[in-house]
């Protein structure tokens, strides 16, 4: 299998670590993105977003890093992917929930705080900053009271729903998460950050 990704984005490298913590090899291609090498038309076949990760599997192509995440889950069953039907419904939750309330709240910081940074676009917006740190200790909340008296998201073992939720995380001192008064959370992300998939794949930047 082949992997298009772009290191520095949580998307990217939670397929890679999660790739690696189910021991199936990938081949990774990079792409630099504020390069333009997304808008390539040989990339655009690929991924008509023009964004990363996508992995190609023979003549199997996926793109959206959570659908990726269930493509490798299920060939490692049930490492990742409990058979229970309820907690796979549970995993699911968190998937959506990941993509459509936390990243969007983490990465609207992220671009604040670094991405506007290295594409030259300037300092941090106040209001957007404003509206990141207000999104991110709402559902920083949401994640912490889910915690409460439990190791992992789903059940009592590691699986896909911790290792998407927690994406973001690793940026969170250098792009100033407002994740204060948060327990549950601090200890559930050193769970998850003490993995040595996690750590391998983790992005290398100032700070961090």
């Amino acid at each position: 299998m082949k992997l298009y990704f772009t290191a520095p984005s949580p998307n990217s490298y939670v397929v890679a670590a999660v790739a690696d913590y189910l021991q199936i090899p990938l081949e990774k291609v990079p792409v630099d993105l504020a390069k333009g090498e997304g808008q390539r038309p040989e990339y655009l076949k690929l991924n008509p977003n023009g964004k990363t990760p996508t992995l190609v599997d023979g003549d199997f192509v996926l793109w959206e890093s959570n659908a990726i995440l269930l493509y490798l889950a299920q060939k490692k069953k049930p490492e990742l992917w409990p058979a229970d039907e309820r907690s796979g419904i549970d995993i699911t939750r968190w998937l959506i929930w990941q993509q459509a309330h936390w990243l969007h709240a983490c990465g609207t910081l992220l671009y604040e705080h670094l991405v506007k940074g290295i594409l030259n676009q300037g300092p941090p917006d106040p209001a957007e900053v404003k509206k990141g740190e207000d999104s991110v200790k709402r559902f920083g909340a949401v994640l912490n009271q889910s915690l409460e008296g439990k190791k992992f998201l789903v059940g009592d073992r590691l699986s896909l729903a911790d290792f998407a939720v927690a994406s973001p995380l690793p940026y969170a001192r250098l792009c100033r998460f407002p994740l204060e008064g948060l327990p549950n959370l601090h200890n559930w992300y050193e769970r998850v950050n003490g993995l040595s998939a996690w750590q391998k794949n983790l992005p290398q930047a100032p700070g961090m």
